[in-house]
């Protein structure tokens, strides 16, 4: 059953195709995506799990700029709920064993009837009291190692507690926000167990676990790095010669191609930045800082285009960064759509519930390879603190692509060619 954000983004994106005049088999094929596929999104019944295709789909329909950060927004709460709703399903289902199914359904194999006449089995016996004892041990034993673990991921020493914080979209706390929280869960175990001796050892790690609760964020960052201005905008550089290189992807595969490859983003990127908030006080986003972890001389690889032949100047209102400078900084730009500007505008930004925050910020080199990650300050009432935005976990990286070897691979060709240089 779709969900009233599935319902409310598919709205939109059936009057963009309306208004098009193009037919599902059209738009499909130039989404490279089946009829059926294209009829769930636009029906409420499917949400896309990337944002390219939506973004493509809006602008081969002709959306207006206003158009596409609304679809944009839709789609997030869409995406939201669609991921809400999965993760529940998980939660129900045990619920429905533990309750149990009919008596009738359960105890026998289908398709066989309980022989008749069958003896009534013996009443279950009671444990010997000395085997009591030890059951009772056991349960003690099993009770305290699960309250370990649940206090080593609290604390955040434990494997899978690190493989989480590392997974939300490649959105981390900061290491002082996570050393805050270790160190204001170690005090209130100490102080509970030196109050209560050693029996209060549950007590303690409960206790322990609600400071780290409160220091987790009260908003999330969805990262899409691998995003173009365009299908013809973006270069890549890889260390292989042409007759090694497959034909370029589109821009919802450029992530495995790239990776596949060992391929680097080239000159110029973009990257998307859709923050929401997890509850329902508003969050200040406050300030946005570059960190350079790397800086080196160009990679000496060659540069493949992604597209050629695409007119028309697109660049969106974004921060921008010169990776070039000695202390890059995010710098409000205006964009620019065919004739008509969109006007920049800087920190803070707000972010409530059903409002997300969509940034787009695009960063270049000339000069370098470079290895870098952005921090973003946020408040919330009387919290404070700053996410680590990177690509799942890694810098980003860009190298430039000046004096590099270019090749392009035409629209139907089936063969990289060497790119004319400016003026031929």
């Amino acid at each position: 059953m779709a969900t009233p954000e599935a319902e409310e983004f598919a709205a939109l994106l059936r009057e963009l195709k309306d208004r098009s005049g193009r037919s599902y088999g059209v738009l499909a094929g130039k989404l490279h995506v089946s009829t059926s596929t294209l009829h769930r999104y636009c029906n409420g019944d499917a949400v896309p799990t990337e944002y390219a295709p939506v973004e493509r789909l809006a602008r081969l329909c002709g959306a207006t700029p206003e158009e596409l950060v609304e679809i944009h927004r839709r789609w997030i709460l869409a995406d939201a709920a669609r991921k809400r709703g999965r993760a529940e399903v998980p939660q129900e289902e045990p619920q429905e064993v533990l309750q149990g199914a009919p008596q009738e359904e359960s105890p026998d194999v289908a398709g066989e009837d309980p022989a008749p006449d069958a003896p009534a089995p013996a009443p279950a016996r009671g444990p010997k009291p000395g085997r009591r004892r030890v059951a009772i041990a056991a349960a003690a034993v099993v009770a305290l190692a699960t309250v370990a673990v649940s206090a080593a991921f609290v604390n955040g020493s434990g494997s899978d507690g690190g493989k989480r914080t590392g997974s939300a979209g490649a959105v981390k706390p900061s290491a002082s926000a996570s050393a805050s929280a270790s160190v204001s869960a170690s005090r209130s175990a100490s102080a509970s167990a030196s109050a209560s001796g050693p029996s209060a050892s549950p007590s303690a790690s409960r206790t322990a676990s609600t400071p780290a609760e409160n220091e987790r964020p009260p908003l999330t960052v969805d990262v899409r790095p691998y995003t173009w201005l365009d299908p013809c905008s973006q270069n890549y550089v890889v260390d292989r010669p042409p007759g090694q290189v497959p034909p370029p992807p589109s821009e919802q595969g450029a992530r495995g191609w790239v990776t596949a490859l060992g391929g680097v983003p080239a000159g110029d990127v973009l990257i998307d930045l859709s923050a929401q908030s997890t509850g329902k006080d508003t969050v200040l986003l406050q300030a946005l800082h570059v960190r350079v972890v790397e800086t080196s001389e160009p990679l000496k690889w060659n540069a493949y285009g992604m597209g050629v032949g695409c007119g028309g100047e697109v660049r969106p209102q974004s921060q921008d960064i010169n990776l070039d400078a000695a202390r890059p900084r995010p710098v409000p730009v205006a964009g620019v759509q065919g004739d008509k500007t969109i006007p920049a505008t800087d920190f803070p930004y707000k972010v409530a519930t059903g409002d997300p925050q969509v940034l787009k910020v695009t960063a270049h080199t000339n000069n370098r390879h470079v290895r870098w990650y952005l921090e973003l300050e946020w408040s919330s009432g009387d919290r404070s603190g700053t996410l680590r935005i990177d690509d799942r976990g890694q810098p980003f990286a860009t190298s430039a692509l000046t004096r590099r070897p270019a090749y392009d691979y035409p629209l139907g060709g089936s063969d990289w060619i060497p790119r004319a240089a400016d003026g031929d």
